[in-house]
């Protein structure tokens, strides 16, 4: 299988294909580079599963998250009111480490005229994490992406993360997460709105 070179964004950055021979090659010189003789027996098989790995880590890149919230529901008997998804986990890589990036989404809408299955909210958070990411691109890109497509009233997006950048190295501090988010329409235009949702946030973190 050939992967295409793509921008961050998952746009494609032209035609040239990276093969996985070529893949495993350079998890191979790493593996030399840090010491280790890449053709030991326990280390034979790794370049492959590596790859396979990273397949895996990195799936969003195939996903087209608008696509995904196309198909939309409008028999709701006039709802109007604000529908929340909460705690949706993920498991996402730091851009500049890629370093794993561990955490929760909370995710509210209020509708104008049409609905998304839930599972729908949960597949975009899934394809944008499985991106190399930094927390608050993933949040807006969650937000613009129901925005955009659903065109609701308002949209609001939190994201708690613990992010092993600081875990594993660096400063090494645990028990520390980090929190984003981005409010559109009458989330951010009415207060009243905007905390009726993060009371729901708060409450459910604490549970």
């Amino acid at each position: 299988m050939a992967l295409r070179e793509e921008n961050l964004d998952g746009a494609s950055g032209g035609s040239k294909m990276i093969t996985d021979a070529q893949a495993e090659d350079a998890f191979r010189t790493i593996l030399k580079w840090i010491g280790e003789d890449a053709n030991r027996d326990g280390l034979i098989e790794t370049p492959d599963r590596l790859v396979r790995a990273y397949r895996e880590y990195f799936a969003g890149y195939e996903e087209d998250p608008h696509e995904v919230l196309r198909k939309t529901f409008s028999e709701v008997d006039g709802y109007d009111e604000m529908i929340v998804l909460r705690g949706v986990t993920f498991e996402s890589h730091c851009e500049h480490h890629i370093a794993p990036i561990i955490g929760r989404v909370w995710i509210g809408y209020i509708p104008d005229k049409r609905v998304v299955g839930i599972s729908k909210l949960a597949r975009v958070v899934e394809i944008f994490s499985k991106r190399l990411q930094i927390q608050e691109r993933l949040t807006a890109q969650i937000a613009n992406a129901i925005e955009e497509i659903l065109k609701p009233c308002g949209v609001a997006v939190v994201v708690k993360a613990a992010h092993h950048c600081m875990i594993d190295r660096g400063v090494r501090k645990r028990g520390a997460d980090l929190v984003t988010s981005r409010m559109l329409g009458v989330f951010r235009d009415q207060a009243q709105t905007r905390q009726e949702f993060l009371s729901l946030v708060n409450s459910d973190s604490h549970e």
